[in-house]
């Protein structure tokens, strides 16, 4: 398949990341609606802060290297590069307004109606004053570190921590200025205190600040600012180095946090003179300079002091998977299987791997892996599996962003259980999330599959809304043997490598060139007054040939429905090029994450399923699996789904995702 990593018009990076931010404003939206329960505006609030913050780690270091390439190029092209960065402080500036608006206005004075005192922005109340100054003697001061500002100092602000600079007059009458960390790293952001008036909840920032005096006793204390320095979280990887990937990824991520600066966030009211010392002493010159109020990485929200289920979402308890069969296996030989998490409870695919790692009949298992959860139970197993003399082979993506560090540390503990570890290589990314079991049945050997649009990690799968197939298909099964095949040889693929996949869609072999047929297909459909449509939902929409190829189909009256959660490089209802082409991002209390494809066939509707967006990194850069559902009833269930999630709107006060629970319910109940 060929791919050249050109340098794609800056136009492009400009929709992208504006389409990422808009993605970003829509958890914002939820925030703000009526409909959503007070804490989980707070926790919207919270993941819209994160998703800032990996914005200015990720996507801004991406923009600081295209201007490094532009620099080469025409005056227009330096000029495009400074409107996308002054388009993104536009709109990261009015969002960080609205979610400012959001805190004051709507989400503190609730929770002081329900006698909880959040302190945001206003002096302590007397009642709490002594109880917090004793917290910050006991337990704060214990982390913190002072150090003097100046031409000497020797100080490298780590990744996205919080510190004050503080400005100080000693008793000689010299003014100096003094560096001292927010240890919300190390200790809990907030304390709690309860009276006889309420809950009253402080953040540790204030408490410092409330007690400088304590800190610098001979001292005039004239003002201390909140700041803090996001930096580029990019890793990356020689092929030729001689160091294998696990040498190179742990001496990576050692320095990650002192990759180059992106962002440099200041409290509104740092005087001008001040700002202008940090950023000549820090070095900070290339970093975006963004004004901001007192208190930052409010994704510590996440974690306020506050429990009261009235000002929650009612619980949806997971549905169970009920079958008649002894084991879940003999039941996956006799029909597919899907688990839609969270509405379904991830139990069956623990059970899934439990079985496995304990039947007598099992002789091999094989099983990519790209997030883990920190205590996952289905490595536990793994490691099971390998102890009962089971042949256990893991493929190990070490290079999931911010994952890491956990996945060496499973690589680790895996392999010294006697399971076979596979790394891939640095310039290819594992992403399929795939698993294989084969089992020997009388004479014969024979296969279980999972195939999955999510991570096989039961901690995300509470949140994460993904859709887990398990299957013993001999088709599926057969070409998932040549899927581990390849990436047991721990390279990129050859044009000598050769494997058929006449079912599956596999990135680095058929998947571009295999959903660019299906489409032409509808195309083909629509010219000849056929039935013709195609619906698909992703997290991401980015790649411009499978877009362009979108909007042929369009012009050619192909009816498209898309539901694209977070980026979308294609524009919907232009003239003469997308009249037929919807698009529609859903935010809801779960984190849309599965892949859907559904295309018409003349009536004879194909779905697909798998892990890959529709971006450059997943169709040339990463190894992804796609794969067919033939089971008709399943196949019919995922169509009512996602029709539920395109009529949307039509809903007075239920979302799709609660439509999609009560119909799974039913169909529990039924």
């Amino acid at each position: 398949m060929p791919y050249t990593d050109t340098i794609l018009p800056v136009s492009f990076y400009r929709n992208r990341d504006i389409s990422w931010l808009e993605f970003n404003g829509r958890v914002l939206a939820e925030a703000a609606s009526e409909n959503t329960p007070l804490l989980e505006k707070v926790k919207f609030l919270s993941i819209y802060s994160s998703n800032l913050d990996e914005f200015y780690r990720v996507r801004i270091p991406a923009l600081m290297a295209l201007k490094k390439l532009t620099g080469k190029k025409t005056e227009a092209d330096r000029k495009a590069y400074k409107k996308i960065l002054k388009d993104i402080n536009d709109k990261v500036y009015e969002q960080q307004q609205q979610f400012g608006k959001l805190l004051k206005e709507e989400v503190l004075p609730v929770l002081e109606a329900n006698n909880i005192h959040l302190i945001y922005d206003k002096p302590f109340p007397d009642a709490v004053r002594q109880e917090a100054r004793d917290y910050f003697f006991t337990r704060i001061l214990t982390y913190l570190k002072r150090m003097e500002l100046n031409a000497e100092t020797d100080f490298f602000s780590e990744n996205n921590k919080l510190y004050y600079m503080v400005s100080v007059t000693d008793i000689e009458g010299t003014e100096c200025l003094h560096i001292i960390n927010i240890p919300s790293g190390e200790m809990p952001r907030f304390f709690s205190i309860n009276n006889e008036n309420g809950q009253y909840i402080l953040f540790i920032d204030d408490i410092i600040k409330e007690n400088l005096d304590a800190v610098f006793p001979d001292a005039v204390i004239n003002g201390a600012y909140t700041f803090k320095i996001t930096r580029d979280a990019a890793l990356e990887f020689d092929d030729d180095y001689e160091e294998g990937l696990a040498t190179q990824m742990e001496k990576k991520i050692a320095k990650r946090d002192f990759g180059i600066a992106t962002r440099f966030l200041y409290d509104y009211a740092m005087p001008e003179e001040y700002l202008k010392v940090l950023i000549e002493l820090l070095q900070l010159k290339g970093a975006n300079v963004i004004k901001g109020r007192s208190h930052h990485n409010l994704k510590d929200l996440a974690e306020l002091p506050v429990k009261n289920s009235v000002l929650e979402y009612p619980k949806w308890p997971a549905l169970p998977f009920v079958f008649e069969e002894r084991s879940l296996f003999e039941h996956i030989q006799k029909e597919d299987v899907m688990i839609h998490t969270p509405f379904r409870s991830y139990d069956t695919v623990l059970r899934f791997f439990n079985e496995a790692a304990i039947h007598n009949d099992v002789e091999e298992i094989y099983v990519t892996v790209y997030r883990m959860a920190q205590d996952s139970r289905i490595a536990n197993a793994l490691i099971s599996a390998a102890g009962n003399g089971k042949k256990v082979t893991v493929i190990v993506e070490l290079k999931a962003r911010f994952d890491e560090s956990n996945n060496l540390r499973w690589s680790r503990k895996l392999s010294e259980a006697g399971v076979t570890i596979i790394h891939s290589v640095p310039s290819l990314k594992i992403h399929a999330k795939i698993a294989l079991v084969k089992f020997r049945k009388g004479y014969n050997i024979k296969a279980l599959g999972l195939l999955a649009t999510g991570n096989l990690n039961e901690t995300t799968a509470r949140f994460y809304t993904d859709h887990i197939l398990l299957t013993s298909n001999v088709d599926l099964t057969r070409e998932l043997r040549h899927v581990f095949k390849f990436l047991s040889l721990m390279k990129k693929r050859e044009a000598k490598d050769f494997y058929e996949f006449r079912h599956l869609l596999v990135a680095q072999f058929n998947l571009r060139d295999r959903f660019l047929a299906l489409i032409d297909r509808e195309i083909d459909n629509a010219k000849k007054g056929l039935q013709s449509g195609i619906t698909i939902k992703l997290n991401n929409l980015e790649e411009q040939v499978l877009i362009d190829k979108l909007y042929e189909a369009s012009n050619a009256g192909v009816k498209i429905n898309l539901l694209v959660r977070g980026i979308c490089c294609l524009v919907p209802g232009m003239e003469g090029q997308s009249e037929n082409i919807t698009v529609k991002r859903i935010v809801d209390r779960y984190l849309e994450h599965g892949r859907i494809f559904i295309f018409s066939n003349s009536g004879d509707v194909e779905v697909y399923l798998g892990s890959a967006d529709w971006m450059s990194r997943n169709i040339y850069r990463r190894v992804e699996v796609c794969f067919p559902i033939y089971d008709t009833v399943i196949k019919d269930e995922l169509i009512h789904l996602v029709n539920l999630q395109l009529r949307e709107e039509i809903f007075d006060e239920k979302r799709s995702q609660e439509k999609i629970y009560e119909f799974l319910k039913d169909e529990v109940t039924h």
